[in-house]
């Protein structure tokens, strides 16, 4: 039988899961695909360390660059994150002509056109499935399984801690502040949760699948990112008592034309922001710390892909995928068997957020009184923003009360613009809340 050496950079979680979970499935992936998979090294940065999974210390080494030059290693697993370290190991591995598996969302998103170059230059192959939600196999879908689709609409739940958050606020009315810090305390948040909760996270994902789905690589700066830590229980409330639910999305929306007189491809809407979701659309069920991605085809419509987005256990899934396809690659000899990314619209490009259009939420506080409304209204009509939808809870004259519009659909630009006029107003309390509406169309 064939046989894979795979040296492991890194011993903790997602290495570590790596390490268990070849020791608990190689035997049975060995029986599938005719190829031994063994791990020979494991490279760390403390061999005192006590570790979540045993690793036999005969393994265990400090210098990562041994390993990655060690003939005997014909495969090499990046697990160690960051984008400084991280990047080196995986030059260094291709100029030796060998391939790479990494779990790096933030690496890929950083530098990924450059380690795609790299790869192909020295014949080597990088396989990234563990970088997007966890244990579902989307990047597969995307590269092999829909490969004869065109991609309109990409709508992602891709961090697990927001959706947790969120999913508790509303089933428990609770408060942004107080869900953070239970979360914190069951380890679904990080001690300093800024990469979550401000959308990067889910920015380096929601980017990876765009730029896999149209062929050019998204510049991470061109994506629109915004988090949850504005989003109040009273707008869950609200937005409940309207039919929706608000979830942290990552969208990728192709343009239906290209820019007027232009030569250029239609623009990719790349972006990561809270939105209201149809109660009655599959994504609005999507609770916990689990993640979906709807992808949209021309060919085959909608299709709908859910699970454990992160953990120990789901992204040593994903590895083991990108394993087992490494391992026919070596075995057969064959060098980038699936291109891990194929740059096909070179003259692809990001729509400013400006320029997206979309229905929205805005929550107003303003004092009671008459006239409000109607100089409210008239700054939407100047700005030709429709309103389809009023709403004011019952209050007292002359105190400050919430006030809910649903507006049809108006440019980012446009909208921001009207909403700094209606700040401006006396009878406006607070600064307006404004939230986008997907509509799935």
């Amino acid at each position: 039988m064939h046989r894979v050496n795979l040296g492991i950079v890194g011993g903790g979680t997602v290495g570590g899961g790596v390490f268990q979970a070849i020791a608990r499935n190689g035997g049975l992936m060995a029986s599938r695909l005719g190829v031994e998979l063994r791990v020979v090294r494991v490279a760390v940065q403390d061999l005192a360390k006590t570790r979540p999974v045993r690793i036999p210390a005969a393994l265990l080494t400090t210098d990562w660059r041994s390993l990655v030059d060690d003939p005997a290693v014909n495969l090499v697993g990046e697990f160690i994150g960051g984008t400084t370290t991280a990047r080196e190991i995986l030059l260094h591995a291709f100029s030796r002509g060998k391939s790479v598996i990494t779990a790096n969302k933030a690496l890929l998103s950083a530098h990924g056109e450059e380690l795609f170059a790299a790869a192909q230059a020295n014949g080597a192959n990088l396989y990234y499935e563990a970088s997007v939600a966890g244990g579902i196999p989307i990047v597969k879908v995307l590269r092999e399984g829909l490969i004869g689709n065109q991609f309109t609409r990409i709508y992602g739940i891709v961090n697990g801690t927001c959706n947790y958050i969120l999913s508790r606020m509303k089933l428990e009315g609770a408060e942004f502040a107080d869900v953070l810090a239970d979360a914190q305390k069951l380890g679904y948040a990080e001690a300093e949760p800024s990469l979550d909760i401000d959308g990067h996270d889910a920015a380096h994902k929601t980017g990876i699948l765009a730029s896999l789905a149209h062929g050019f690589w998204v510049n991470p700066k061109e994506i629109y990112v915004e988090g949850i830590r504005s989003v109040s229980r009273k707008d869950i409330q609200f937005a409940g008592q309207m039919g929706y639910t608000i979830k942290l999305l990552g969208i990728v929306k192709k343009s239906t034309t290209a820019p007027a007189g232009s030569k250029r491809f239609a623009p990719v809407q790349v972006s990561v922001y809270p939105a209201l979701v149809p109660n009655t659309h599959v994504l609005a069920s999507v609770n916990g710390v689990f993640n979906a991605i709807l992808v949209r085809g021309d060919v085959v419509g909608d299709t709908l892909y859910y699970g454990r987005g992160a953990g120990q256990d789901a992204t040593a899934s994903a590895v083991l995928s990108d394993l087992a396809d490494a391992a026919l690659d070596l075995k057969c000899g064959i060098q980038n068997r699936v291109p891990p990314f194929v740059p096909h619209e070179r003259a692809g490009a990001v729509t400013p957020i400006g320029d997206v259009v979309s229905p929205y939420y805005v929550r107003l506080s303003v004092v009671d009184k008459p006239g409000t409304l109607a100089a409210i209204t008239a700054i939407f009509g100047r700005a030709k923003i429709g309103i389809s939808s009023v709403r004011q809870p019952e209050g007292t004259e002359g105190d400050s009360v919430p006030l809910i519009l649903m507006i049809h659909d108006a440019t980012n630009a446009d909208l921001t613009k009207a909403l700094a006029k209606i700040a401006k107003l006396a009878a406006v309390k607070a600064p307006p809340i404004m939230l986008r509406v997907e509509s799935f169309e």
